[in-house]
């Protein structure tokens, strides 16, 4: 695919303000590897107000948000200053560096997020409810690394072309950067799967690339019927509301409350709210308080995107690098400046079904997935693909300086070329060269290496104090929202998810 923009159009200005921020999602657990039962610690601070440090679905799942940055390496410092000052607030307890989680107990006993007493610290936690009523909660612990990414310039209609592009060529990063081939068998205990047996008590795919990715991970029949439409944001904003306002048959019969008063879920709408609907890229931007994403995008335009398909990487430290981040830039610049054609069911349909295939059997040789109505080898068109990067690193090192554009694009080539080096094919011969097939045993130990390879940097006093002031700020501003809330939470909930607050008001002419 050619560039339908020059490399021109790249200003060194616009380059120069491209923005990038990191989420990342890590399981707290034991000492032994086993899931962390214990409540948010409490030196992190408020999980709901806390900017930085949060929980994603359950009370064992820590989030970490950075701010924005001009460069990679600026944010992964910031990403690893919140990993210093987690790990000095956890105890005995570790960070599960893989994106597929720990052994698990009971599905009922993994503890849902808890936000304290106020209106929108019990929607989330009822929300939460709902994913586990509608997925179970053994899926919600997958955890990966979010990258939210801007260019200056690029309006709602060229972020659409955007998403467009990565949602037909993603499987390169799942290629080049998937990091979960195998997983312990508790994960799918009384689940069908067509996973074979690695060592004892894990489970794997030989030549899968990302399970997370692939049919074990955020998947559902419900959400399987909807085949949501990039072409606008008219269209994609009409199928995301629909999928909130569309009662779903099973979720009607599980009801918004049980028979003894608590709530089963927010809602019995195929969706409950906008985040349930799970993509590799999501069209974002920030929102105001008590705002509905849906009606912000559509009130004021698409701000940056949201790449969701990156597993975390045991490898590293704090679950990626530098390098994998510049590799993220040219493949979204690359999105951007490339012709983007309309998407329509039938290659929805193909792509989805490409994704599996690369999730499940990505380093497969000879592997083909779906083009344009026929059949191409994986490698050689991501062969393709990776080659259109090369001009765009050269072109951005001539920007920023140095040559760390050209060695990520590098690497990238290196690791297509021998599908040895990929992250997910060295989990595996790490399982099997040292810990006889366990995926819990290799990632217990690469947990421990990275705690103790972030607990050997500097912790200065500014930090700490940061770390102090943080913690008691967030608790601070949950106590005065929990005093502020006026409304019954019945109420809150109907007046929240109504649905004209998913729409924009019309100004009179």
């Amino acid at each position: 695919m050619s560039l339908h923009t020059p490399l021109g159009a790249l200003t060194p200005d616009r380059l120069r303000a491209m923005k990038r921020g990191l989420e990342k999602e890590s399981l707290r657990t034991t000492a032994a590897g086993d899931l962390a039962l214990t409540p948010h610690p409490a030196a992190l601070g408020s999980a709901l107000q806390h900017p930085h440090i949060t929980t994603d679905f359950c009370e064992s799942q820590l989030e970490f948000i950075t701010g924005t940055h001009g460069d990679a390496q600026s944010c992964l410092d910031e990403l690893t200053r919140i990993h210093q000052v987690a790990y000095r607030a956890l105890g005995d307890e570790m960070l599960w560096v893989s994106s597929m989680p720990c052994a698990l107990p009971t599905d009922e006993t993994i503890p849902i997020g808890r936000y304290g007493t106020s209106n929108i610290g019990r929607a989330k936690s009822v929300y939460r409810m709902g994913l586990g009523h509608r997925y179970g909660r053994r899926m919600q612990t997958i955890s990966g690394i979010h990258y939210n990414w801007s260019l200056p310039g690029v309006d709602t209609d060229g972020y659409f072309a955007l998403i467009r592009n990565f949602r037909r060529h993603s499987f390169v990063l799942l290629r080049l950067f998937g990091a979960s081939p195998a997983v312990c068998a508790s994960f799918v205990e009384g689940r069908n799967h067509n996973l074979q047996r690695i060592g004892s008590g894990s489970l794997h795919l030989p030549h899968a690339t990302s399970l997370r990715m692939g049919r074990l991970g955020y998947q559902s029949d419900a959400q399987a019927s909807l085949a949501i439409s990039y072409n606008s944001l008219a269209e994609y904003g009409a199928s995301l509301e629909d999928a909130m306002t569309r009662p779903y048959p099973a979720y009607e019969q599980l009801g918004v409350r049980n028979p003894g008063g608590e709530y089963n879920q927010l809602a019995t709408t195929l969706l409950q709210i906008e985040n349930e609907f799970y993509g590799s890229i999501r069209p974002k931007r920030v929102i105001r308080s008590g705002e509905r994403p849906l009606h912000a995008l559509r009130d004021r335009g698409v701000e940056y995107v949201e790449v969701r398909c990156m597993d975390l990487d045991p490898f590293q430290p704090v679950g990626i690098d530098a390098a994998t981040m510049r590799l993220l830039d040219l493949f979204l610049l690359h999105c951007v400046l490339s012709d983007s054609p309309p998407d329509t069911p039938a290659e929805i349909a193909a792509l989805g079904r490409n994704q599996h295939r690369c999730a499940e059997r990505g380093r497969e040789p000879g592997l083909k997935l779906e083009r344009n109505g026929s059949w191409v080898v994986l490698d050689d068109w991501a062969g393709e693909l990776l080659q259109e990067l090369q001009p765009m690193a050269h072109h951005l090192d001539g920007v920023f300086g140095g040559d760390a554009y050209q060695g990520a694009w590098e690497h990238a080539i290196a690791v297509l070329r021998d599908p040895q080096l990929a992250p997910s094919a060295r989990v595996l011969a790490a399982m099997q060269s040292d810990f006889g097939g366990s995926h819990c045993g290799f990632v217990q130990d690469r947990s421990q290496r990275a705690r103790q390879a972030v607990g050997a940097l500097p912790y200065p006093d500014t930090l700490d104090a940061w770390a102090r002031h943080m913690a008691r700020a967030s608790l601070e501003a949950q106590h005065q929202l929990e005093a502020s809330d006026t409304l019954p939470f019945e109420e809150f909930r109907r007046r929240y998810l109504a649905q004209e607050h998913l729409r924009p008001v019309v100004q009179a002419a």
